[in-house]
């Protein structure tokens, strides 16, 4: 009789308590969340040390803090700011941690018989070729060549008449005081020719590709005999990546990795630019070689419609210097030689593991198909960035239309990036992956494009499900696929002559051994000097 009263009771005040069970709840959440704002400190953004990449800070390099980033980063989805781990902290070291270095360093000191440059006897006028870092790997060597002619090299002329009709000069790209004086022991390097030899007759060579130092020292330096000037018409590929004297092995890594450093204000906004994808915790930088130029030189069409298939053979057709014209497109794919589409590098990271609030930096010029294309890829990383969303357009606005500097920019972020991976192994991503490696091997992951393309066509017809065993096989595939150290891969089995040649890993891709030695070695070597 007492509780059927008591629960009358309670029934006909069941407003009145819950109303005071409400207030009693939002005010502990309230009390709650003040105790905490005072205990724990706000996060800070942690910024980037600062990496050498080969160059000095720059005294100008320009500042950024949170309150002046650009509008553009505020859109960001508040969720993707703050980079959560993965499924735990064991699995979290597995994905970020670079492979071992097993003690390799760099070792571009020349050897006590190298002598200051000789007499020149003329002077030597390059003419580069191709992109941004093709242009760099031929710069290096014509300084390589200069030394082994004796010859005075003039700073190198930039293509301005490849695909991308960059206008840029030397200067413009790369600090020219620092390069001439960074050699001033190897190569006498001058900015102009001088004037009173503006008519002289020049040889015109096309160097032999792919030459050892015999070639020079007999073909080229006789040519001294009739001539004060020797003018190089392409810079890419002229000398060997393998066999050659190790001071010029060491000196071409002193060229590229000390002396041709990129102009101060690149240098500025990409070290700007590496801060801000640093506030968003440990990133990828992904090289998405998604791009017109390369799917029509590479004939790759695969997910594309038939018109932008159309529109990329003529492209290759009406290129003079592409020589092959007839591409088959399904083999191509099938051999692992087309760069992955953005929306399979998004399939190829999710299997590797990186979860989807992964901060990605995406080096890519203008992505064929624009938006649409990358839609995938967003879907299952939202925090995809790239210069023109870490940079407002004033910053960039002295970089626009100029690929080399832009792709300079991409560069930088590139070689500084957590985990590097490239979607093709064009010129840029092998130039990123061979500084990774002579900077302590930083994490390259390089994708096995032909086996990863076998596993999303499974997909594709069914066979396979995205998942667990997909991500199992990913894997198991790219394990020594990190960028540890390795020697210089030789020439393919069985191929002769030019194919021999190409079918070497580059020298600018993998400087071990010539430029990089063990610590143990190196401290052997200088025990039995001082003895």
């Amino acid at each position: 009789m007492q509780k059927r009263r008591l629960r009358n009771v309670l029934l006909r005040n069941r407003p009145s308590l819950l109303r005071v069970l409400l207030t009693c709840a939002v005010s502990t959440i309230a009390l709650t969340t003040l105790l905490v704002g005072q205990v724990i400190p706000s996060p800070k953004v942690q910024l980037p040390k600062h990496h050498e990449i080969g160059y000095q800070r720059w005294s100008g390099e320009l500042s950024w803090t949170q309150e002046f980033s650009p509008p553009q980063l505020s859109k960001v989805p508040l969720s993707s700011k703050k980079f959560g781990g993965t499924n735990g902290p064991l699995e979290f070291e597995q994905l970020w941690k670079p492979p071992p270095s097993r003690g390799f360093v760099p070792c571009v000191e020349p050897s006590e018989s190298y002598s200051s440059p000789a007499e020149s006897r003329g002077y030597l006028l390059v003419h580069t070729n191709g992109g941004l870092n093709q242009m760099r790997a031929g710069i290096c060597d014509m300084v390589a060549v200069a030394r082994i002619i004796n010859a005075t090299l003039v700073i190198p002329e930039l293509d301005k008449r490849s695909f991308w009709q960059d206008s840029s000069t030397f200067s413009d790209v790369f600090d020219e005081e620092h390069f001439i004086s960074v050699l001033a022991n190897d190569v006498k390097v001058i900015k102009k020719l001088p004037k009173e030899l503006a008519r002289s007759t020049k040889a015109v060579k096309h160097f032999r590709s792919w030459s050892g130092v015999e070639y020079y020292q007999d073909e080229i330096y006789s040519l001294w005999d009739d001539y004060q000037i020797i003018r190089a018409a392409k810079s890419d590929s002229r000398l060997a990546n393998n066999n050659l004297p190790p001071d010029i092995q060491k000196l071409r890594c002193r060229a590229l990795y000390e002396a041709l450093r990129f102009a101060p204000r690149i240098e500025a906004l990409g070290k700007l630019l590496v801060e801000r994808m640093r506030s968003y915790g440990p990133y990828i930088a992904l090289h998405l070689r998604y791009e017109k130029d390369m799917l029509a030189f590479s004939g790759c069409t695969y997910g594309l419609s038939p018109d932008e298939a159309d529109e990329l053979t003529r492209i290759r057709e009406n290129t003079a210097y592409w020589k092959v014209k007839d591409i088959d497109a399904w083999e191509q794919r099938s051999k692992g030689y087309c760069p992955l589409t953005p929306n399979e590098v998004g399939m190829f990271l999710a299997a590797l593991g990186y979860q989807s609030n992964t901060p990605i930096y995406v080096a890519a010029g203008e992505i064929y198909g624009g938006d649409s294309r990358m839609a995938n890829l967003k879907s299952r990383f939202p925090t995809l960035m790239s210069k023109e969303k870490l940079a407002s357009a004033d910053e960039l606005e002295p970089f626009m239309n100029h690929a080399s500097q832009m792709a300079a920019l991409d560069y930088i972020v590139s070689v500084e990036s957590d985990v590097f991976v490239p979607s093709y192994s064009g010129n840029m991503a092998r130039a990123v992956e061979g500084h990774r490696r002579f900077l302590g091997h930083r994490k390259t992951i390089t994708p096995d494009r032909r086996a990863l393309v076998h596993l999303f066509d499974k997909i594709d017809r069914g066979s396979l499900k995205v998942g667990k065993k997909l991500s199992n096989m990913v894997v198991e595939i790219h394990k020594k696929r990190q960028g540890s150290p390795r020697k210089r891969k030789g020439p393919v089995s069985g191929t002769r002559g030019k194919e021999r040649f190409r079918s070497e890993e580059a020298f600018y891709e993998n400087p071990l051994p010539d430029c990089l030695c063990q610590e143990e070695t190196l401290d052997r070597n200088s025990s039995l000097a001082s003895a």
